[in-house]
Formats: C-alpha cells, structure tokens, sequence
C-alpha cells in the first residue's frame, strides 16, 4: 500500500483563522481610532431595544456608519436620538466579527446645532397645527377666582418659590405642586403625566383638584428647553378640561405647549399673576360697590318718603271722608224714629178694626179644612207610583244607553293606544339602533351630537342595539361644520402613566 503524498507548501504567506484575522482587525481599528466624534443623519432609529441598547445608523451624502448606544450610556444621555435628525456622536469605533462589520459605539450625542432642532420643532409645530391642537377656538378661560392651583415644575428650584411668593402676595390659596424634572430626556414625559394626572382628580377626592395648571420652568438655551417641545407633553396640554397656563422659559423663549396651552404667560412669575386676581383690588371694588349700594338705596328712599308725602297730600282728611256718611245716617236716624211710630199707630188701627168671635174663627177653620181636603186629593199613592214607574223605566233605557256609549268610547281609547304604542315603538331608539345607528356618549355620561365636542384622547362610550362599547377618539372637530372631518375612535386603554406626588 503506498502513502499519501502531501500537498507542496504555499509558500511563506502566513496562515490565519477567521477569528484571528477579525481580532486583528478589531484592535488596528479600535487602535487606530480611539475617541471619534461623528457627524450625520440619524438612520433607522427605532427606540432602544427589548434589551435596552438602541442600534440604528449614520449616513450623509456618500457613506452609512452602524451605531450602537449601550444600555448603560442610554438611560444617561441628555439629548436623545430621533429619526432624520442630523447629530454629533461622540464614540469609539470598533467592529463586529459576526457580521463582518465596522460601527461606532456612541458614549455622547448631541444635536449638530441649533438649526436642527428648529427644523425638527417645525415640522412638529405643523404636525400638530394640522390637527387643530393650536386653534383659537378650543382654548378655554381662565377662572375669575379660582380656589386650587397645580404647579407642574421642579420642586427644589427658584420658579416654584417665586410663583408661591407671587400667589401668596396677590391672593392666597391652596397650591399643589406636582414635582417633575424640568430637563432632560425624561422632562418632557414627567410633565405630560403631570398634567394628565392632574386632569384624573376627583373634585371631592382627598387631594384637591385644581382650577387651573401652571408648567412652569426658567430660562436656558433651546437644548435645555428641548422637553417642553414633547410632543405627548402637547397633546396632553391640548387635551386637558383644566386650563393650562403655559410659563417656560423668558418672553422670547416659546415652545410647542406655549401653542397649546389656553394661556401663555411670559415668565412663571407672570403665570401666577395670571392665575390670581389681587386681592386688595377685589377689597376695593367691592367696598366701592358696597357703597354704590347705600347710596342707590338712600336716594331710592327718599324718592319713596317724597312720594308718600306727596300722596298724603292729595288724599282728604278723615273728617272729609266721614262727613257725608255722617249726615246721611243723621237723617236715616230720624226717618227711622217716624216710621217706626208711624208703623207701630197702622198696627195698633189694624187690630182695633178686627173683631175676633166664634161664628168667624168657625167659617176660617172651615175654610182651612177644605184647602187641605183638596191637597189632600192632589198627593194621592197611586199617581205618584204611576210616576215613579215611568221615571224608572226612562231610567233604566238611559243606563243602557249610557253602558253602551262607555263600551264604544272604551273601544276607541283602547284602538288609539294600540295605534300610538305601535308608533312609539317605530321611533324608540333601541329601533333605531337596530337599523345601524349608535349613541355616543362622553365620560361623564353626556350624549354627544356634534363632532367638535369630541376633544383628542377623550373617552367615549358607543352604545348599539346590543350592547355598549368604550372607545377614545384620536382626532377633534373642525371649526368649520362643512369642513368637519369625523374622529377617529380606537379602544380605550388601560393605565395612567402618572408619577408621584409631592
């Protein structure tokens, strides 16, 4: 049996594996390129991962670049990633053998200047505008005297102290501060909570609900202000039933709930001012309308006491009013004495001219007797039985009569309401759900017509012919009823997203 020949050398190039040739690779790269800042286009950002890395791209015109943030770095970062925004990443490059590919590991990011957020800032600011967020017309008032303030800020900082100092000059009341970072990535989510917490109050509940929202925070640069531009945090202040006073930053600073809060004040100290009115101011007014009062009423009582006494005047004096009827019962008095002598002298003359004696009171007696021998005859029993009968009968066909009318009657009323029962049937709703028609109703129970009552993220309730869904409406009503697009209903979800109170 001969042996194998082996296979000639190739030469003096050196042998290498895969994994071998990828760590080499690995460390002229990580070598070479230690810290690098990056600039280019956020690429393929969605969100960080189940596990919490966040993996997506760089590009520009020409190249593309992975890019990786480990979970660790993810959870510190000031600014996050957004799609389509253009960046500096600051990292190491390094690569990944099992793909064969070459990335950034990104330790920092921040926005490649101030031009790229305000682009971003007005695409959202015409997103949101599209959907009516921003309109005059959903913009609610502001309570005259309310008795409860929410304050959304930072608990530790200058604003919530100058907003309770300005409240507490002006008009003090009850201040309910719920507490929220005011920069940072999580800022923007802390304060929409805040304000949909605060919504979620009982009126009766064991903590006060308020009559009026301050978001509040101080001044700094369009980074810094970055959160309050959120665009949940907007829509949260659009979609709030208390009104919101929108107070970040200075008067030239603005941001996305600056457009959709019912009021924007130009620092939190004006907000407060905003939200209170000044109490000696109403101490006054109301001490110069106490005194318009008295006067109002003492000129009027003078003007009455003038014309009672006026009227006094014109009316006759009690003698006046009595003299005539004086008089006239002077004379009755007299005429009376006469006739009652006068009267009193015919009678006496009257008697005197009869003479009474048995032969008359006789004939008068007889004269009596045969008038009631003749009545006597008119009574008879037997006519009035004779009537009696007839008046029986007669009764008894008109009982007859009247039975028969009340049956008829009685059939009528009974024909009508069968005929209204029928109808009322036809038109009761649960017939006109039946034929594809719902009900829709808002959270507290109120029966909606109009498709402008319907407010972004409201719940409703849907009732059909069998039965009753819960829905929330993504979208709100136009101003304009020909222009009105319906809104969108989804499934109403579970859960409040709140955080804490202070």
């Amino acid at each position: 049996m001969s042996e194998a020949i082996p296979p000639p050398p190739a030469g003096n190039v050196a042998e290498y594996s895969v994994s071998e040739i990828s760590g080499a690779l690995k460390r002229v790269v990580e070598d070479t390129f230690g810290h690098v800042r990056i600039r280019g286009e956020v690429s393929g950002y969605r969100g960080p991962h189940s596990s919490g890395h966040a993996y997506f791209a760089l590009k520009d015109e020409r190249a593309r670049i992975e890019a990786v943030i480990w979970r660790g770095v993810f959870s510190k970062l000031k600014f996050l990633p957004e799609e389509g925004l253009e960046v500096i990443a600051t990292g190491k490059l390094t690569t990944y053998p099992g793909s064969s590919k070459y990335q950034i590991v990104i330790e920092q990011i921040e926005p490649a200047g101030a031009g790229a957020l305000m682009a971003l800032l007005e695409e959202r600011k015409r997103k949101l505008a599209a959907e009516g967020l921003f309109d005059e017309a959903r913009k609610q008032l502001l309570p005259y005297m309310p008795r409860v303030i929410g304050v959304v800020t930072s608990p530790t900082g200058a604003v919530i102290r100058d907003i309770i100092h300005r409240i507490t000059d002006r008009y003090p009341l009850h201040v309910v501060v719920w507490p929220v970072r005011v920069q940072g990535e999580t800022s923007g989510a802390e304060a929409a909570a805040a304000v949909q917490g605060f919504n979620r109050f009982a009126p009766d509940g064991p903590i006060a609900r308020p009559d009026v929202i301050i978001v509040a925070r101080g001044g700094g640069s369009l980074e810094d202000l970055w959160g309050f531009n959120d665009e949940a945090l907007a829509r949260a202040v659009a979609a709030s039933d208390i009104p919101v006073i929108s107070a970040i930053g200075h008067e030239t600073d603005w941001t996305l709930i600056d457009l959709a809060a019912d009021v924007r004040a130009p620092t939190p100290t004006g907000a407060a001012e905003m939200a209170v009115p000044v109490r000696a101011e109403l101490e006054a007014e109301i001490s110069g309308m106490s005194a318009r009062l008295k006067g109002a009423v003492s000129r009027l009582l003078d003007r009455q006491r003038q014309a009672v006494r006026s009227a006094a005047r014109a009316l006759p004096s009690p003698d006046q009013l009595l003299a005539l009827p004086r008089r006239g019962f002077d004379e009755l008095a007299a005429r009376l004495a006469r006739a009652l002598a006068a009267g009193t002298e015919r009678k006496r003359s009257g008697l005197a001219a009869i003479r009474l004696n048995p032969t008359l009171l006789a004939r008068l007696l007889r004269e009596r007797r045969g008038g009631l021998a003749a009545l006597a005859q008119r009574i008879r029993p037997e006519p009035l039985t004779e009537r009696l009968g007839v008046r029986r009968e007669r009764l008894e066909r008109l009982a007859v009569r009247a039975e028969r009318a009340h049956m008829l009657a009685l059939e009528r009323r009974r024909r009508s309401v069968g005929e209204t029962s029928r109808l009322l049937a036809s038109l009761a709703y649960p017939a006109v759900l039946k034929r594809g028609y719902a009900i829709v109703s808002d959270g507290r129970g109120r029966t909606l017509v109009r498709a402008g009552e319907v407010a972004p993220g409201a719940a409703l309730s849907l009732k059909f012919a069998d039965g009753e869904i819960a829905a929330t409406a993504d979208g709100g009503g136009d101003r304009n009823p020909a222009e009105r697009k319906p809104a969108k209903l989804k499934p109403a979800k579970s859960g409040n997203g709140q955080g804490s109170l202070f």
